[in-house]
């Protein structure tokens, strides 16, 4: 599959006109184009070339996405507001000696009681705020001519219509005034709609806006994905340690990564063990025990230990950039019910044109006046936007997959996620991933003390570990006096030990401690049944004797 990003799309007849254009390519399969990402995705054996020559004849920009391209909203977000705020300034004064002083009698130079006066200085703000929103025109326009209207067809058409037909009523008015027939004046600049003109444009920006923000937050998964990765790291050269940018990394290097610290690319472990937190990958809460030979992944983090890693895979070769390349994918691809939006979206646009012309011509033949006629037509052309019905879906599906990369849930279709939507029953093989995501203490079986006396001596072991098994023993013991414990070591992915009050105390799985003291077998029977359970038992010992 091919990405692409793509411009000058206003709604879904665009992004159905550009499918159709690129689906008659020679050797494309299949294609998929995202109004919310702007972005279109390509299957089959066609050339780029050839690709954007058929989206460039649709009236339409494109260009190959970047491997490490991002999803980028923020310039439109800015761009969009500057438009609004200008087009805003010029309608509150347009509004203000239109309607204002027409309507409330808001108080107005002398000049402005001149109708024709004000006429003119209607036409021309009304002009500013159209140049200042001329994209919907220039795009309205092409779209007309090249036969595939689209949603800035209709803007452009109610806009324009509207200041026609004032500019028409204006030069009556002029010659009404010629001929001193004051009262046809009057009923002419009753007759004015330069502020609908500049409403139009103005509304239909904020629209523009609010979705550009939409998308600006229903893509922030991606982003927070992106984010995952650390921007440095540390290469072991000549036995000299250098810190560098990730997006310098080669494969062979050597980085060393420590308790705390993230890793860069995707390597294998030449030297030293750690416990590592690969829950961005796998969803699994408890870091997995890793030595010499094992596979680590970019943005897992190091808990506990340290370690020497050969790079295997930088950039968009890593597990982490396939999994952004998934998310980002899922989103492009079209559910069956969006494939149905699309399809009415494209006709949408004409039928509504023709509906607008019907309710003009309805209009006056019912007996009534142009200036109602055409102020019922432009509401048909301005209210029947298909943009709602466009945009639903791939906002829907943007969200669902962006939500669920949060949560380790990754879609590789969004046919895939609508049927999840009808799924009752689910079967999970892993625990991790339908967890809270941090270990908490469940039971608590003592042997050598009560209760309390085996978690006030745990607590005191664990205390100075970072694994989230030691973080939820110490948290179950809150409020309990802790022992001061000496000559503290873990062994990553055993246990640990430690002197506490003189004594030789470890804590861990049961190998680990059967090596210091005498497990009996009710309390391996007892640990059995609680594994059974999904649960994980950790076995404490204190001077050669076990406690529970």
């Amino acid at each position: 599959m091919k990405n692409y990003d793509v411009t000058g799309m206003s709604c879904a007849a665009c992004a159905a006109r550009i499918e159709k254009a690129v689906g008659k390519v020679e050797g494309v399969e299949s294609c998929a184009v995202n109004l919310l990402t702007n972005s279109m995705s390509v299957e089959g054996v066609a050339s780029e070339k050839d690709v954007i020559r058929a989206v460039k004849a649709a009236g339409y920009g494109a260009k190959p996405k970047k491997a490490d391209g991002g999803i980028s909203g923020d310039g439109e977000v800015k761009k969009l507001a500057k438009r609004l705020a200008a087009s805003v300034s010029v309608l509150l004064v347009l509004m203000y000696f239109s309607m204002g002083h027409m309507m409330f009698g808001f108080p107005v130079p002398p000049i402005f009681e001149n109708h024709i006066f004000l006429g003119f200085f209607e036409a021309a703000a009304a002009l500013a705020v159209m140049i200042i929103n001329g994209k919907f025109f220039t795009s309205g326009v092409r779209a007309l001519f090249s036969g595939a209207p689209n949603m800035d067809t209709l803007v452009a058409t109610g806009s324009a219509a509207a200041f026609i037909y004032s500019a028409a009523e204006l030069v009556l008015m002029i010659i009404a005034s010629n001929n001193g027939d004051a009262e046809a004046v009057m009923k002419y600049a009753m007759n004015l709609y330069f502020e609908s003109a500049a409403m139009i444009p103005t509304l239909i920006t904020v629209g523009k806006l609010l979705e550009a923000v939409s998308k600006g937050r229903t893509t922030s998964a991606i982003k927070g994905l992106m984010k995952l990765a650390p921007a440095t790291a540390t290469v072991l050269k000549d036995g000299a340690e250098t810190v560098v940018k990730a997006s310098d990394l080669a494969v062979g290097d050597v980085i060393i990564v420590r308790q705390g610290e993230s890793l860069a690319a995707d390597g294998v472990i030449t030297e030293g063990e750690a416990a590592v937190n690969e829950s961005a990958l796998t969803g699994e809460s408890v870091p997995a025990d890793k030595a010499a030979g094992d596979d680590v992944f970019t943005a897992t983090i190091v808990m506990s230990g340290y370690i020497k890693v050969r790079v295997v895979k930088t950039g968009g070769d890593t597990m982490l950039s396939q999994i952004i390349k998934t998310v980002s994918e899922a989103s492009s691809t079209k559910a069956p019910m969006a494939r149905t939006a699309d399809k009415v979206a494209a006709v949408f646009v004409p039928v509504v044109m023709a509906l607008a012309a019907l309710t003009f011509a309805g209009w006056l033949i019912a007996g009534k006046d142009a200036a109602f006629a055409v102020a019922r037509a432009i509401s048909v052309l301005v209210i029947s936007c298909p943009c709602a019905l466009g945009l639903a879906t791939p906002v829907a599906v943007m969200v669902a997959s962006g939500v669920g990369a949060k949560n380790g849930i990754l879609y590789k279709t969004a046919a895939a996620m609508e049927a999840l939507g009808r799924v009752e029953n689910v079967a999970l093989d892993k625990t991790g991933t339908v967890t809270e995501g941090s270990p908490k203490v469940t039971d608590i079986i003592a042997y050598g003390s009560d209760e309390n006396g085996l978690l006030r001596l745990a607590a005191s072991l664990e205390s100075k570990s970072e694994h989230p098994l030691a973080k939820a023993i110490t948290e179950k013991g809150k409020g309990l006096e802790l022992k001061e414990s000496k000559d503290f070591k873990a062994f990553t992915g055993n246990g640990l030990f430690a002197l506490i009050e003189d004594a030789l105390t470890v804590g861990g799985n049961r190998l680990f401690v059967e090596k210091y003291a005498d497990i009996p077998k009710d309390a391996l029977k007892k640990a059995e049944a609680l594994s059974e359970e999904g649960k994980t038992p950790l076995f404490f010992a204190r001077g050669g004797h076990f406690e529970g």
